[in-house]
């Protein structure tokens, strides 16, 4: 049986995209972006804890749970996004993310990594960081667009929606095609780009 040899000059240009022997690097390979990266659900906090000791830059969304039981209840914190946690590195280091144990990939197309816009992660560092009352929700991709008008999730764009009696709009990451509700009032809405409908 044949062994195939792939020397350290071939696995660095497989990682960043540069030719083989190529020492050029471009400011472009060296920026910090923010990637999504899949690992073993319910594995988070440990691939989570493990970026971390390696100094990586890594953001675990979580949100409070209560889970009962015949005779206890507790709160525990549940990652929002199950088996996705975010990463901030140089194209480069993402060797170093793959090699942790747990994680299974970064959220790629065609092949190549995607950064996710660093807009994106920041709001929902804040929300989350202002916010009670954000949990996991279904991804939606219709319903009425909405921006919040007032109050701390001012300027806040996401999607309309319903529950029971009361109002909550969703907020969604496009590239791993998750979404969040937050609570919030009907007063404190407008509509983006078309006329806010009863739902």
């Amino acid at each position: 049986m044949a062994a195939t040899v792939i020397t350290s000059a071939q696995l660095g240009s497989s990682l960043t995209g540069l030719p083989a022997g190529s020492d050029a690097i471009t400011g472009e390979s060296l920026a910090l972006r923010w990637y999504a990266a899949y690992a073993n659900v319910r594995h988070e906090k440990q691939v989570a804890l493990q970026l971390e000791g390696r100094l990586l830059d890594c953001f675990l969304p979580l949100y409070r749970s209560v889970r009962r039981w015949k005779d206890r209840r507790k709160e525990i914190d549940l990652p929002l996004f199950p088996g996705y946690l975010f990463i901030r590195i140089a194209p480069q280091d993402r060797l170093k993310v793959l090699s942790v144990p747990g994680v299974v990939h970064i959220v790629s197309f065609f092949g190549r990594p995607t950064p996710l816009p660093d807009a994106e992660i920041e709001t929902l560092r804040e929300r989350l960081r202002m916010c009670a009352g954000v949990e996991p929700h279904p991804y939606l991709t219709v319903g009425a667009r909405v921006r919040v008008r007032s109050g701390p999730l001012a300027g806040l764009e996401g999607i309309l929606v319903r529950r029971k009696d009361k109002f909550r709009i969703v907020l969604s990451i496009e590239l791993i095609m998750r979404s969040i509700a937050v609570e919030v009032d009907e007063a404190d809405l407008e509509p983006v780009g078309r006329t806010l409908s009863r739902v």
